[in-house]
């Protein structure tokens, strides 16, 4: 009890300590075709209190029994498809429902359900071989270098075909980009249709921001896009030389999110690889000395300019089975229709279907997402075979719960009328690829260009309040002068990606927002935490990393302190306010890798 008034009392504090924040109004006109908009030359307001209290009723013990539950056993990890994510979908959904927010899923329900299929190579039946250019006399089979699986290499058919046998000589592509605004081309010269293509993770190597992002990732270092440009070119496979500085996990990160079952959209109609593969670099060395080539030099010349396409005197070999598990695992969206939305349903329309029809009047929802799925579990493995994914991400999950929660309470009061629509959804797969924020993009309850803004939650560690605050993405958007306002007043000092080498911005679920033009990023915490010195922080997160993310031993605490959960849903709250209520729409800054995709979602030329 003294706990819980203490955090109270700390809520409390926290407002009351909060100066005034002006926003423009937008006159108010609602008569029959007519809605609440916000004027540019209507007077400032503060904040409502109503919304202050709301947001100061953000409890973090409720956060906690949501985190308690999806991360129990019961779920078994939360594998998309697999009976644990089924009940969490409901878990959420049900939730949702309790809390009055309208259906945004299929035919009237508050599941967006998703084709999917799942691919897990089989271990005792899948082989890779490694065969040089052999000297006269030896046998292929003596001579062959023969990998294995999972210490080795990872793989997945992305054809979706129970077998798939291949015999390719492998092509080094450096670093696998092409990159028109960076005049670099690293398939120029080279044809590698048939063929497997040898690259490296991550991005050249760059101090310039106007160059790859300088220190910052960009999109081309990221695996996924490696993968898909490879199937592009019109490759067959890929082998991705996985380097822990340039990644920013160990192999054992690349092992268990790859040696588990692979989930992918049925109907991508996208060129696809028979071998996604990653490879310990060590392995890249042995491809390079049986070519006779030096593999740090090579590495080292793939990032500069000038850099040339290689065939191998290399092949791979390899013989691929797979369990294949067509299935269908859902998004759960939950709305809280605004004036705006509300008078479209009046006029015919409704919310939730997948072919949405324009309406005159534009919606600027406001959408908060998370990802409730993980890695599932080890069938008949001993010991603790469950990925339960407390921090990773029942904690997003908890934190979408009771914004949703305190956001209906909130609407519910007579004295408030939200002018747009708060969509909440819980995605799934995001493990997987971002598969279910890239499906929500795609399939959007309401039109993209009617969403102002989207706020994700991902892996926030419950271990007290934070000082810091890192909004990767704000800063690309015309609102982020609104979010580093709102972080000074919640004591929240705004600081910059940690690692921006590692490329976060586009491993979360905000990416999959951000592709179709809605300005999105994710709230995080920095080093800083009430009590604590930067390195107490900073060593958390590493030890985190190193012992806990995407592996067994992700599991609920009971001395875990949900507080800064609490103080960050409120500070998200607070923004989602303000987007709702700006004065002009929210947009990408110009020249912003995104900023195209939103202007045709708003229907610019």
């Amino acid at each position: 009890m003294q706990l819980d008034l203490l955090r109270t009392k700390r809520s409390l504090q926290e407002y009351q300590s909060l100066p005034l924040i002006q926003t423009r109004i937008r006159s108010a006109v609602v008569l029959a075709a007519s809605l609440l908009f916000i004027s540019a030359s209507a007077p400032a307001q503060t904040i409502p209190p109503a919304v202050k209290a709301a947001e100061a009723s953000i409890d973090p013990e409720k956060i906690r029994a949501h985190v308690k539950f999806l991360a129990d056993d019961l779920l078994e990890g939360r594998g998309p498809g697999l009976r644990g994510s089924e009940i969490a979908a409901q878990y959420i959904a049900t939730q949702f429902a309790l809390y009055g927010l309208k259906p945004g899923g299929d035919n009237g329900t508050y599941l967006q359900q998703i084709n999917f299929v799942g691919m897990n190579a089989i271990p005792s039946k899948t082989t890779f071989s490694l065969v040089p250019k052999k000297p006269e006399g030896p046998s292929i089979d003596l001579y062959s270098i023969d990998l294995k699986y999972g210490d080795d290499y990872t793989v997945s058919n992305r054809t979706l075909t129970p077998v798939v046998d291949i015999d390719a000589p492998i092509v080094f592509v450096g670093y696998g980009i092409t990159a028109p605004e960076f005049n670099w081309n690293d398939y120029a010269g080279v044809d590698v249709k048939g063929k497997i293509i040898l690259c490296i993770v991550g991005d050249p190597p760059s101090t310039d921001p106007n160059f790859f992002g300088g220190d910052a990732l960009t999109y081309y270092g990221r695996w996924t896009y490696k993968f898909e440009q490879a199937a592009r070119m019109g490759a067959v496979g890929a082998l991705i030389i996985h380097r822990t500085d340039l990644a920013s996990y160990g192999w054992d990160v690349v092992k268990n999110s790859n040696t588990s079952e692979k989930t992918y959209l049925r109907d991508n109609k996208d060129p696809q690889l028979e071998a996604a593969s990653w490879i310990q670099l060590d392995v890249a060395k042995q491809i390079f000395k049986s070519s006779n080539l030096d593999a740090d030099a090579e590495i080292e010349a793939a990032g500069k300019r000038g850099f040339k396409a290689v065939e191998l005197p290399v092949r791979l070999h390899a013989h691929i089975e797979s369990v294949v598990r067509p299935f269908q695992s859902p998004n759960v969206v939950g709305i809280l229709p605004g004036a705006v939305d509300r008078m479209t349903q009046a006029e015919g329309h409704t919310i939730g279907k997948k072919d949405v029809v324009p309406i005159p009047t534009k919606d600027q929802a406001v959408l908060y997402t998370a990802h409730f799925d993980h890695l599932g579990f080890v069938p008949g493995m001993s010991g603790d075979n469950i990925y339960n994914g407390a921090a990773d991400n029942a904690t997003g999950c908890g934190m979408l719960l009771e914004l949703a929660r305190v956001w209906s309470q909130l609407s519910s009061q007579p004295d408030i009328k939200l002018p747009h629509s708060v969509i909440f959804s819980a995605v799934t797969a995001e493990e997987q690829g971002l598969l279910g924020s890239e499906y929500l993009g795609q399939h959007p309850p309401i039109p993209a260009g009617q969403i102002a803004l989207d706020i994700n939650y991902d892996m926030i560690l419950p271990i007290g309040v934070p000082l810091q605050v890192n909004v990767n993405g704000a800063q690309r958007t015309t609102f982020f002068p609104t979010v580093e306002a709102t972080a000074k007043r919640f004591n929240l000092a705004v600081v910059p990606d940690p690692k921006p080498s590692a490329g976060s911005y586009y491993r979360s679920d905000h990416f999959s927002l951000s592709r179709v033009g809605i300005p999105a990023f994710s709230i995080e915490t920095g080093n800083l935490y009430e009590g604590h010195d930067a390195a107490w922080g900073k060593k958390q997160h590493e030890d985190f990393t190193a012992h806990d993310y995407h592996n067994f031993s992700d599991n609920y605490h009971a001395d875990w302190d949900f507080a800064g959960n609490a103080k960050l849903d409120r500070f998200g709250m607070d923004l989602g306010w303000q987007a709702l209520t700006a004065p002009t729409t929210i947009n990408w800054k110009p020249n912003d890798e995104f900023e195209p995709a939103r202007k045709a979602s708003l229907g610019a030329k």
